[in-house]
């Protein structure tokens, strides 16, 4: 009876199996107000099925790499800079957007500029390669202004340092504007030495919107794909359900506690999370990519050959989410 017992016991064993590891997803993310529910993914990742292990870069471009040397599977960035990944060869897929707006041109709070044209004469602060050169770009051209980063050569001088380095030019004058995210606009209103001059929404480009990237290897995986974009659904639905916990995660997590309450509000009232994204904004951004030299794009690629929204959609239907 006992080798019976031990017998059963051993088949009820083999027919449940090992429990099956979790799958491995490493992304690749920004440290931007408006891009927490992107890294919140990897808190609720083990229901999906899935390991996400994140690493932080400087700026979206930075990530292109990383997706060139198989280092990078999911990707948060600007839809500048996953435009020029995929110009460049990056074999990336953009599956969803995830936040919208987060940008905002500040001048020196001593200058008092108050509009874009208060800019002719003077150094403006600006990454190169992402959402804040488009925005600033398009806002000179649309009044006027010429730019050049050569002094003396045009209206305006560009200034092209990382993000991390606008707000120390600002406040020791080394720059006269910027064209930053958030929360550090905001940061710079908020400790004086920065104010608004707009929020470049206004152009033919309207309000940004970042853009979730994933390799075409992991998109071949659809099975696996599939479970991403629904974790990614879930965080998103999370965040916008609940800001108490959003605000509390972006400050405590993304940030380390080096960011106040109040600069995570006024943040956000300057960016949004949501799940959606279109061709036409893809497009449209590349076209103005093109046009004004961001990105230095040889071969612009067409945002229908690898913007594909169709795991977004099947994800939103199975969370429920409209």
């Amino acid at each position: 009876m006992n080798q019976l017992l031990a017998l059963l016991a051993a088949a009820a064993l083999l027919a449940g199996g090992p429990a099956r590891a979790a799958d491995v997803v490493r992304l690749g993310n920004l440290k931007f107000a408006h891009y927490g529910a992107v890294s919140y993914m990897k808190e609720i990742g083990r229901k999906y099925g899935l390991d996400i292990r994140e690493r932080v870069f400087p700026k979206g471009v930075d990530i292109v790499p990383g997706i060139l040397a198989g280092e990078v599977d999911l990707a948060a960035s600007a839809a500048d800079a996953a435009v020029t990944g995929r110009a460049a060869g990056a074999p990336v897929i953009a599956v969803a957007g995830f936040a919208r707006g987060g940008a905002r041109i500040v001048g020196r709070a001593d200058l008092g500029l108050k509009r874009i044209e208060d800019l002719k004469g003077r150094k403006v602060g600006v990454p190169r390669g992402g959402a804040q050169e488009l925005l600033l770009l398009a806002e000179l051209a649309q009044h006027g202004l010429t730019w050049s980063d050569q002094p003396g050569k045009a209206d305006v001088t560009l200034l092209y340092l990382a993000y991390a380095d606008l707000n120390q030019a600002l406040l020791a004058k080394q720059i006269d504007a910027m064209s930053q995210s958030e929360p550090q606009s905001t940061q710079a209103i908020t400790k004086g030495f920065g104010a608004e001059i707009l929020k470049p929404y206004d152009t033919p480009l309207g309000e940004p919107v970042r853009v979730l990237v994933m390799t075409e290897k992991l998109y071949r995986n659809r099975e696996l794909a599939q479970r991403v974009l629904k974790c990614f659904v879930e965080a998103t639905r999370t965040f916008l359900a609940n800001p108490a916990l959003a605000e509390r995660y972006v400050r405590e997590n993304l940030f380390k506690g080096q960011l106040s309450p109040r600069d995570y509000q006024d943040a956000m009232q300057n960016a949004s999370f949501t799940y959606d994204l279109t061709v036409e904004h893809v497009q449209r951004t590349t076209d103005l990519m093109k046009k004004y030299g961001v990105g230095r794009l040889q071969r612009p690629p067409a945002a229908a050959e690898w913007v594909k929204l169709d795991l977004l959609q099947e994800a939103k239907r199975a969370e429920g989410v409209r």
